[in-house]
């Protein structure tokens, strides 16, 4: 695996890239996100570790510029670990978000379970409820027509749904399966992606069924 560690702390991008190595992967390192950008323009990664607070260009605005050209996976990193800044996270297209200070032990397990995530198949079928079609191939969803723009968090989400319409699937559950790794019961990540989705969702948001004190449903 090539994985981009991008942080202008040269110590941290040292430790995490000793870990990557020592698992067999190969590392490459910038330090700060205009210099990500370039490298990503002329190279490609498998994923990549992104510091929020850097000089020059942040790690959210590099992000973006990223989404831009290619579709890598993002971990994001950070000091600050308010909702508000892992949810415009999400938002942008990240895949996780890891607060420091952290250990380089849990940043390789959720690379891991980023990276099986997308290694994952998905069906190849294109479902329809009432007016909302979903593209599982594709990965496109189109509410009444008109394509509905997710985050890939969001896109997991309603995918693992449909798979597993008409289940009960507790708070924990999605996390262990969506996120793939263990949050240690920040339950509030899934209730934030979920109404992110049903608001994406409009009308159709009544597919997902809250089962209060325990999870939600996808009901049709």
């Amino acid at each position: 695996m090539k994985v981009l560690i991008v942080d202008d702390e040269e110590m941290i991008r040292g430790v995490l890239k000793e870990y990557v190595e020592f698992e067999g992967g190969t590392a490459f390192e910038a330090a700060d996100g205009m210099q990500a950008v370039k490298m990503c323009r002329d190279n490609d990664f498998d994923i990549i570790l992104m510091d929020v607070m850097m000089p020059k260009l942040d790690g959210f605005s590099a992000v973006k510029e990223i989404k831009k050209i290619k579709n890598i996976p993002v971990i994001m990193l950070s000091a600050r670990g308010e909702e508000y800044d892992k949810l415009f996270g999400f938002e942008i297209g990240a895949d996780d978000y890891v607060t420091k200070p952290f250990s380089p032990k849990e940043v390789m397990a959720r690379i891991h379970a980023v990276l099986k995530r997308g290694a994952q198949e998905t069906q190849n079928d294109v479902i329809t409820f009432e007016g909302l079609t979903i593209d599982m191939v594709g990965r496109n969803v189109y509410v009444d027509g008109e394509k509905a723009e997710l985050t890939p968090k969001e896109y997991e989400i309603l995918f693992y749904f449909v798979k597993n319409k008409g289940i009960a699937l507790t708070r924990e559950k999605l996390l262990m399966d969506v996120w793939g790794f263990d949050f240690y019961g920040d339950d509030r990540t899934v209730d934030t992606h979920i109404k992110m989705l049903r608001s994406n969702l409009k009308q159709y948001r009544k597919f997902i069924v809250t089962l209060r004190g325990l999870g939600y449903k996808f009901e049709v």
